[in-house]
């Protein structure tokens, strides 16, 4: 005769309920990872209702899913240099990554572990992990310095370095395609019969947006369109700081139609500038970020973005650190360069002949 007890919940019907991968979910239960607050509290919302109760670090996120164990643990290194990018209006972005490789890393029956460091020395960074059980390390090098990058390539342990890439070093490095995307915007821009197209950069120290400045003038190369110095601005990647700096160097009579900006919290800051300059977008001007935060379809007016694959970056990086891991005789160098889409909204209208 049948029980008729109900069965207990599991976490993957937990993650389902939630709308959220069962990595992510274990990540709020364990209160670790960069995950955003409405993601948390659906997670909480969907352990309530199903009066979920976990079974300890045993329990398996999948039926076919290994079971990880404290011997196979991988460390993440959030590393903040100066925090111009590395911040609580990324925290979505990184949190994405964390989803991708939490996910990866518990197929793999490895453990995840997320340590956040703001300002230290990545020489420091390195030493806390000597003696600990470590399999590998992937950092975050946004902000990192090609110094921080070599010193992180000399340790003992595997790594990966995601979110840069250094063509001229032999590390291992997953990024999105900034050529590849910064082309896409471009091309965008000019079948919507834009002929001049500008350039909002930031003078902050992450190389992304060097490479996508690079790419800029690369791509307005390809597309026979004139780069005209005065199109470029210059400007912090913060909020404040994009929309002050890009106040002062707007002049509204000399603006270019249309701009693509380094990022979205730039374009945010930079839309605000416009506007106070009484210059409308995307009436007057058309304006496209990168990183599609979710803060960009619910922005005046929602921003027409470049989606960067951010779980899809952060499980690769596993994959390579595991077959580092894995292997018995000396891996090369692994670059890898993930594109993206590009996610119209309104803050690009046609161009009016």
């Amino acid at each position: 005769m049948a029980s008729d007890r109900k069965k207990p919940a599991t976490l993957r019907q937990v993650a389902e309920a939630a709308g959220v991968s069962a990595a992510t979910a274990s990540l709020v239960l364990n209160h670790k990872g960069e995950i955003s607050e409405a993601t948390r509290d659906r997670v909480m919302r969907a352990i309530q209702a199903l009066n979920y109760t976990p079974r300890g670090s045993g329990e398996r996120l999948r039926n076919d899913a290994p079971v990880a164990n404290t011997g196979n643990t991988l460390r993440f290194l959030k590393i903040a240099r100066h925090g111009q990018t590395v911040n609580q209006n990324h925290a979505a972005f990184i949190s994405d990554y964390i989803d991708g490789m939490s996910f990866e890393a518990t197929q793999r029956g490895y453990t995840l572990q997320v340590e956040t460091h703001e300002g230290e020395e990545i020489t420091q960074i390195l030493a806390g992990l000597s003696g600990s059980n470590i399999k590998g390390i992937i950092a975050l090098g946004t902000e990192l310095s090609e110094d921080d990058i070599r010193a992180i390539m000399g340790c003992a342990l595997p790594h990966v370095i995601i979110d840069t890439h250094r063509p001229f070093l032999s590390g291992n490095f997953v990024d999105m395609d900034n050529d590849q995307l910064v082309h896409r915007a471009l091309q965008h821009l000019k079948d919507q019969g834009f002929d001049q197209i500008g350039l909002v950069s930031s003078h902050a120290s992450v190389t992304n947006f060097q490479l996508r400045h690079e790419a800029y003038l690369r791509a307005m190369a390809a597309l026979k369109l004139e780069v005209l110095q005065s199109n470029i601005l210059s400007v912090s990647a913060t909020l404040e700081g994009a929309y002050a700096d890009s106040f002062k160097q707007i002049k509204p009579k000399h603006l270019a139609p249309a701009f693509l900006c380094a990022n979205d919290i730039i374009a945010f800051g930079f839309i605000r500038a416009l506007r106070d300059h009484g210059v409308r977008v995307p009436q007057e001007v058309s304006v496209i970020g990168i990183d599609n935060l979710p803060m960009s379809s619910m922005f005046d007016p929602p921003l027409t973005s470049l989606n960067v694959p951010k779980t899809k970056i952060g499980s690769m990086a596993i994959r390579i650190l595991d077959d580092l891991i894995s292997s018995d005789s000396s891996q090369p160098p692994v670059k890898v360069l993930v594109s993206g889409d590009l996610i119209e909204r309104h803050s690009v209208a046609p161009r009016s002949r």
